[in-house]
């Protein structure tokens, strides 16, 4: 370890500016000492705690800018709705609004919340393509517009004060739960997936995961911990919904419907056979 640390000490002693500068302001001026001049990770475990915090932060954020965009994908190729609950989706967007206005206004870290606002922005294009797929595109302007002036609200302080904003977070966690349950039924109504990407589902999932560490790390506010934990839970749901429909036909009740529908006229026409088989004839008998 000595031999490494006396290697890589004259690099981390002259990094550019812009990455010093970034260090200093993720992991603050004591933990850049420890462990990026001093590559001493044993001298302060909480600094290495924090360490990982901020990189699975930024890294939760990263992945937030695409994690919905295979399912967005998806819907406009298939041009259909099946298997996604627009009620799941706004309800998540409406708890992500609320997260988003609480964590800005209580000057959170950026890393322990940034997804939100990208996540938010990609559920609302899904919700309003689910709508227009639907026929519903007077509800799809409806959604948007609702959207637009609750986010103004709740990022003013005139309107929403901080007692309110807390209020609000309190039933975003609950609002953020129940926003997986339409999903879940749906896709046990339905008796598969349908156009619901896996590659959302999991990384959901291991997001939900990496954010109860992050919270734990840096956010002292048990309001978003109870939030990300229940949100982890019923993402597991979804993602074991997931893996055990994997191969299943999806609109399984859609098909049965239709075969009763075609059996029916076969059947009227079996019963018109037999009657007229039954009717005397009227031929003269040489």
């Amino acid at each position: 370890m000595d031999a490494l640390r006396s290697t890589l000490k004259p690099l981390t002693h002259t990094l550019p500016s812009p990455i010093r500068d970034l260090g200093l302001t993720l992991i603050g001026p004591e933990c850049y000492n420890t462990l990026i001049l001093d590559i001493d990770p044993a001298a302060s475990p909480e600094c290495v705690k924090l360490a990982i915090s901020k990189g699975l932060g930024i890294g939760i954020v990263g992945a937030a800018s695409v994690v919905k965009i295979p399912q967005l994908v998806k819907l406009l190729r298939s041009r259909s709705a099946s298997g996604i609950s627009f009620l799941s989706y706004a309800l998540e967007t409406t708890s992500f609004l609320i997260s988003l206005a609480y964590n800005v206004r209580q000057g959170f870290p950026f890393s322990t919340y940034g997804e939100t606002a990208l996540i938010a922005i990609q559920n609302v294009a899904i919700a309003t393509a689910v709508l227009h797929f639907s026929g519903q595109d007077a509800g799809a302007a409806t959604f948007v517009a609702i959207l637009a002036v609750s986010c103004y609200a709740l990022f003013s302080k005139g309107i929403v004060d901080m007692t309110m904003l807390s209020v609000l977070q309190a039933g975003a966690g609950v609002l953020g739960v129940a926003s997986k349950a339409p999903q879940i039924w749906t896709v046990y109504k339905e008796g598969g997936t349908g156009q619901l990407s896996a590659f959302a589902v999991f990384n959901y999932l291991l997001g939900s995961l990496s954010r109860i560490f992050t919270t734990l790390q840096e956010v002292d506010d048990a309001l978003i911990l109870y939030g990300f934990v229940a949100g982890f839970t019923l993402n597991a749901v979804l993602a074991a919904q997931m893996v055990y429909y994997w191969n299943s036909p999806p609109e399984k009740k859609t098909t049965r419907k239709r075969a009763k529908k075609q059996t029916k006229p076969v059947a009227a026409s079996t019963s018109g056979m037999q009657t007229r088989s039954k009717t005397p004839s009227t031929r003269r008998r040489g």
